[in-house]
């Protein structure tokens, strides 16, 4: 372990500062900074990962879908083995800097530091190890030493498509990812605010992939440029990783009114726009009263983004009550609670309403959006109640409905491979991740539902491996999760 008293030499969690909020609201760039190669940085880093205690049985690994290392690699962190700190993070995680930046970290939910005391700052380790490897030259290609013969198509290049992707390609596969939008990323690229995931955070992890082999084909949808049948055709195995991206409505009346619309419709062009590619007739934000209806990190990235486009006021409208400030009694550890939680973007700006419902959307003589009309909620047995005599009207000229997806979307792709669709709207799949149809299988979202990007690079890696197996009979990849568990680990 690392200082086997490091956890009572040093009492509390240290993280390193924003950049202040006056300046960061001016421009896209990342909220936070990441100094590599920084004395105070790195003695910070070697204060919070000694207070990695080693456990016994450590309860971080049983929170993470990836089963990431967190001892082995605090402990190499805290020696200053840089090399070997990476390697072993890289070991389990394709993109540590990603899930550095946007995972909800439900390992430091699970450390056991955090009974009693604050816990471990995970995830502020892992994303130094990573930012310090790039910086130190330590990332390089992982090029396969021969070729199977096989081709792979990977359709879809979100977190799971990546990661399925990198790890075929390392295992000497011919592997193409196919991406309907003009670069790859998904909505790692195009949904998440630059101010969070930057461009170029993932074109130097797409560099590498690059290199070690994988061929990306861009602005190609599988069932409009391309057939299922030709898809099929060309290639020996499919993984479809094409997320979910059918968003959840709000059926209320005014719906359809002008200036309403899904989160993706605001979130996308606007990061089209902080990269230098504006989208012509993109919905702004810009001196208007905007509402986001949505309480989740989606709905904080609308607010975020509201705000450097200069709205006149933001509310972000939450259906449920607003959550306790410390760990509730009925979420123990090592459970990932429920707690109320301020992000970057509510820092910057807007106002949050708990326990209300959206009764209608109002507009003016111009069928264009002008207020919501809302009532307070309380949950009586199990449902939601409107509270008389709390009804109001709150302005509006754009609201941004940010309330999840249902599903992957039908027709095209799916109609054309075949894909069998569940109760819940996904991808049909078995526990190894393969459909009905030979060769075809669904990693990501779209066979899981809508959930976090280290589940996603997870399953990505778990399907990687039974493609592998089911290409050459047997496989070296390691497989974190099968399709319906939460705790199998390779």
């Amino acid at each position: 372990m690392a200082d086997p008293r490091g956890f009572l030499r040093v009492r509390g969690r240290e993280l390193p500062p924003d950049r202040a909020v006056p300046v960061r609201i001016l421009d896209w760039a990342e909220v936070h900074e990441h100094p590599t190669g920084d004395a105070d940085a790195l003695a910070m880093l070697h204060r919070q990962s000694s207070r990695c205690m080693d456990c016994g049985v450590p309860f971080c690994h049983h929170a993470c879908p990836l089963g990431n290392l967190m001892p082995e690699w605090n402990d190499l962190v805290w020696r200053e083995q840089w090399r070997d700190a990476s390697d072993r993070l890289h070991l389990t995680n394709n993109f540590p800097e990603v899930t550095g930046r946007l995972c909800p970290a439900p390992c430091e939910a699970g450390c056991v530091l955090g009974i009693n005391s604050q816990p471990v700052t995970i995830r502020n380790v892992e994303l130094s190890i990573a930012e310090e490897a790039f910086a130190r030259g330590l990332v390089v290609p992982a090029v396969p030493d021969r070729m199977s013969g096989h081709t792979v198509a990977v359709v879809g290049s979100g977190p799971a498509g990546l990661a399925a992707a990198q790890q075929l390609t390392r295992a000497g596969h011919t592997v193409s990812v196919y991406e309907r939008a003009s670069a790859p990323g998904g909505l790692m690229r195009f949904g998440i605010p630059e101010y969070k995931l930057p461009a170029a955070v993932l074109e130097r992890r797409l560099d590498v992939m690059r290199a070690e082999g994988t061929v990306f084909r861009c602005g190609v949808e599988v069932g409009v440029d391309l057939t299922g049948a030709e898809l099929l055709a060309r290639h020996d195995a499919v993984v479809v990783t094409v997320g979910s991206t059918v968003p959840r409505d709000l059926p209320v009346p005014g719906r359809e009114l002008r200036g309403v619309m899904p989160a993706m419709d605001y979130l996308v062009p606007a990061n089209h726009a902080a990269v230098g590619e504006p989208v012509a007739g993109a919905p702004l934000a810009t001196g208007l009263d905007v509402v986001v209806v949505g309480g989740g990190d989606t709905g904080a990235d609308c607010v975020g983004t509201a705000v450097r486009q200069g709205a006149r006021s933001i509310t972000q409208l939450e259906i449920m009550p607003e959550p306790p400030h410390e760990r509730p009694a009925e979420q123990p550890w090592p459970t990932y609670p429920t707690v109320f939680k301020v992000s970057t973007s509510h820092e910057e700006g807007g106002t949050r309403e708990f326990a209300v419902s959206t009764q209608a959307i109002v507009g003016d003589d111009e069928g264009r959006v002008s207020g919501l009309r809302l009532v307070e909620v309380e949950r009586v047995d199990g449902r939601f109640q409107p509270v008389a005599g709390t009804e109001r009207t709150l302005p509006a000229q754009l609201v941004v409905l940010a309330l999840g997806f249902v599903g992957p979307e039908r027709g095209g792709l799916a109609d054309e491979l075949g894909l069998e669709v569940d109760a819940r709207g996904a991808f049909v799949r078995d526990d190894e991740f393969a459909t009905s149809i030979p060769g075809v299988y669904v990693a990501g979202d779209c066979g899981r539902g809508q959930s976090l990007v280290v589940w996603a690079i997870a399953e990505g890696r778990a399907a990687a491996s039974s493609v592998d197996r089911y290409l050459t009979g047997t496989t070296s990849l390691p497989s974190p999760v099968t399709a319906s568990t939460v705790a199998l680990r390779a």
